[in-house]
């Protein structure tokens, strides 16, 4: 009879053995044969039931211990940018192991929620229990959705908020997260689909009742997945944080650097100076200094906070919040240059001759003092003779060098000819509760355009000089838009009376040309949109391919480092360039330029995407109470299932199911973006004048529905459903005659015909 082991003897083998559990491991171990068997069994059978080892199919494990291959979560990257990862296989009752990602340079590239099959081996003696090494990654960030929970009798169903989303969620009893009946939460994909292909959901976070105002921005910011708490380290970090002095920096106190931001701006991140050039040889010059924060002084690279930054990519803004890409202790107070304090900046100070055109520029790392910080109706007031208190010492000494310096910019702009566009700004004005107000559509005055001028004077300076150092950097990019959109923003133009020109290599002015012919017709706004959108997406990228819209060869984001990374880059560089210390691009930074630049594009698009949605549901929740009612607008797209219609009065977008269009069956013509009545000929194409009832806003998804009543003033044929008569016979076909369009098209069928048999005779 063999030696039968001890329940601890057997503990710790499975403990130093953790591939070698099977109960016929554990025999051989022991040397366990026979009927002895019987009893090893019955031992193993105690220690599970004891809590001390957990079957898992026919092996046993230590429950407090995880297995050799197990499935893990990648965490945030540490402080010290270590990778952690969740053990998802953790049924211990003890405190969650910490397991270290060990990678190797052919592993995937590893983000925060990916899942990886990995193999665990133990260590003792570190700050952490094992070291994993990737087998393969299993999946990225599981699936996420953000939507309305409704409770079942089998746990109940998430409604997305999207709204483009037709399926519901499953939520299983045990998943629910103890959310309620009707409130906003945020659920993954728990598992592959269920019965009818319909998704499984676990519900992560609740984020409350879709109803109150201020919950639209959160439904975005979720729906996104903006980051918007700090982690404590970052916090600490910033907290941590002294004002910069002027040890290593210029002495800028004594220049009168005003601030010109939005009445309700959050932060202060450039400032503008401008005096007459007193080289004479540079007659009508002036001199132009712009500082901005230095960013670069606090966030170092790889820091706690850099690390969140770059996570971030940009600070994205709402009607009602920000969502920051740094802590407030910088964005709103260390780096914001506010009024009567000393901070640190970065300054160029530019030299343009009379015509605006850039004759010299040098950079300086400084410490200024602002004496105001003023609004653009504060400035834009001082210029035109009615300052107040703050402008008027001001006005004869700042304000007016300012606009003498911008007119000479004016000059070097028109020669340039950037893109012109000239697309109203809707404001949306919240009341306390969080409710809209109005919708308002902002001036542009030229103490905007002022601005604009001299920040595209700075980006430029500083892609210039660090071209000329021959230091990478991040430029902005804007490449020319593609042949096929130029072709439909041509047939827009084409169907509103206007040209623009074919062959020939497009430039700005010529796009231009068409929003000078277009101005002040109806089709005005309908111009610039269609040119908006005929435009690509400006993007991040270590490598120069100019800017089209700006008609620059040179192009970088400087101006902005307090919620734009793209700018801190550029800070850093102009750093290393000057090497005023130790805080600018390190040579890892260099290497993942390409990385960091596709990463913040993609955190921009993010932001417009969020914005964009919060605006459609605060203007969704604006018009809720207004069904029923009639509005005027302009269609500002056809698409196969519908109409898109600008709304007037508040600049929201609509849509016009085709349901809702007529009581006619419409073709589509992909081609020319227009609509065609099959029995009427009626045609409907973007640009078009029209009279809509608005049949539904819904403020959880931003959608809004309509149907329209008259376009170009004519009555349109009633939509299915509508209490308005339809014309005509039954079945919606009109009296008389078909008409011109569908005889056209008999006749190009039998000319097609025709032509088909004269080519069979011919092969003859």
């Amino acid at each position: 009879m063999s030696q039968l082991p001890t329940k601890s003897e057997i503990l710790d083998w499975i403990s130093e053995n953790p591939t070698q559990t099977a109960k016929r491991d554990i025999a051989k171990a022991f040397n366990v044969k026979g009927a002895d068997r019987i009893d090893l069994k019955r031992i193993l059978k105690e220690l599970e039931a004891d809590g001390h080892l957990e079957k898992r199919k026919k092996t046993y494990r230590d429950p407090d211990r995880l297995p050799p291959v197990s499935v893990l979560q990648i965490k945030a990257p540490s402080d010290d940018g270590d990778l952690y990862a969740q053990p998802l296989e953790w049924h211990g009752d003890g405190v969650e192991p910490v397991v270290l990602m060990v990678t190797r340079s052919s592993d995937p590239a590893l983000g925060e929620g990916d899942r990886v099959l990995a193999r665990l081996t133990a260590v003792a003696g570190e700050g952490y229990n094992y070291e994993a090494r990737v087998i393969r990654r299993i999946g990225a960030s599981p699936r996420k959705v953000v939507g309305v929970f409704r409770k079942g009798a089998e746990g109940g169903r998430i409604v997305p908020i999207d709204k483009g989303a037709a399926t519901e969620w499953q939520v299983a009893p045990d998943a629910t997260g103890g959310a309620k009946e009707g409130e906003l939460v945020e659920a993954e994909q728990a598992g592959p689909k269920g019965r009818m292909g319909i998704p499984r959901a676990r519900i992560v976070s609740r984020i409350g009742d879709p109803s109150e105002p201020r919950a639209v921005s959160l439904i975005a910011i979720h729906q996104h997945g903006i980051p918007d708490d700090f982690p404590e380290d970052v916090l600490r970090e910033a907290d941590h944080m002294k004002p910069a002095g002027l040890k290593g920096r210029e002495d800028l106190r004594e220049l009168p650097l005003v601030t010109i931001d939005p009445s309700d701006a959050r932060d202060h991140d450039d400032a503008v100076y401008a005096h007459p050039d007193d080289d004479p040889k540079n007659e009508g010059g002036h001199v132009i200094w712009i500082a901005i924060a230095d960013v670069a002084h606090y966030v170092t690279p790889g820091s706690a906070i850099d690390r969140e930054a770059r996570k971030r990519g940009n600070s994205s803004y709402f009607p009602d919040r920000v969502v920051p890409m740094l802590p407030d202790r910088l964005s709103g107070d260390l780096c914001s240059l506010h009024e009567g304090v000393p901070r640190a900046c970065i300054a160029a100070r530019i030299i343009i001759d009379a015509n605006g055109n850039k004759r010299g520029a040098r950079f300086v790392r400084g410490l200024m003092r602002s004496p105001a910080s003023l609004t653009y109706q504060q400035a834009q007031a001082a210029q035109d003779g009615s300052p107040d208190d703050k402008t008027e010492p001001l006005a004869e000494t700042v304000i007016a060098p300012l606009y003498a310096a911008y007119a000479a910019l004016k000059k070097a702009r028109e020669a340039r000819q950037p893109l012109d566009l000239d697309l109203p700004e809707r404001r949306i004005v919240l009341s306390e509760k969080g409710e809209v107000a109005s919708v308002d559509f902002t001036d542009r005055l030229d103490a905007h355009r002022l601005i604009e001028e001299f920040m595209i004077l700075a980006n430029v300076a500083a892609a210039e000089k660090l071209i000329e150092k021959k230091m990478p950097l991040l430029f902005r990019v804007h490449e020319e838009p593609p042949e096929d959109k130029l072709e439909s923003l041509r047939d827009t133009a084409d169907a509103a009376g206007l040209t623009l020109a074919r062959g020939r290599v497009l430039q700005t002015e010529h796009l231009n040309r068409l929003l000078y012919e277009a101005a002040g017709r109806d089709e005005s706004e309908l111009i610039n949109l269609a040119t908006l959108r005929a435009m690509t997406q400006a993007y991040y990228s270590p490598k120069n391919f100019g800017h089209f819209g700006l008609a620059l060869q040179n192009y970088a984001h400087f101006t902005s480092p307090i919620r734009r990374y793209a700018d801190l880059i550029v800070h850093r560089a102009l750093v290393t360039a000057h090497c005023w210390g130790d805080d600018g691009l390190t040579e890892e930074e260099i290497e993942k330029l390409e990385a960091t630049g596709t990463h913040i594009s993609d955190t921009e698009r993010r932001s417009m995407t969020a914005e964009r949605d919060t605006t459609d549901r605060y203007l969704a929740a604006y018009l809720s109470d207004r069904v029923g009612a009639e509005f005027t607008g302009r269609i500002s797209g056809v698409a196969k299932f519908g109409v898109f219609v600008k709304l007037d009065e508040t600049g929201a977008d609509g849509l016009i199911p085709i349901r809702n269009l007529g009581n006619e069956f419409f073709h589509f013509d992909r081609d020319a973006g227009t609509l065609m009545g099959a029995d009427t000929g009626t045609i409907v194409m973007p640009g078009q004048r029209a009279t809509v009832k608005l049949v539904e806003a819904a403020p959880v998804t931003g959608g809004i529905g309509l149907e329209l009543l008259t376009l170009e003033d004519a009555e349109m044929p009633a939509g299915r459903g509508s209490d308005r008569p339809r014309r005509g016979k039954p079945g919606g076909k009109p009296k008389g005659k078909p008409p011109a369009r569908r005889k056209l098209v008999r006749a190009k069928k039998k000319d097609a015909k025709t032509a088909t048999k004269r080519q069979r005779t011919a092969r003859r």
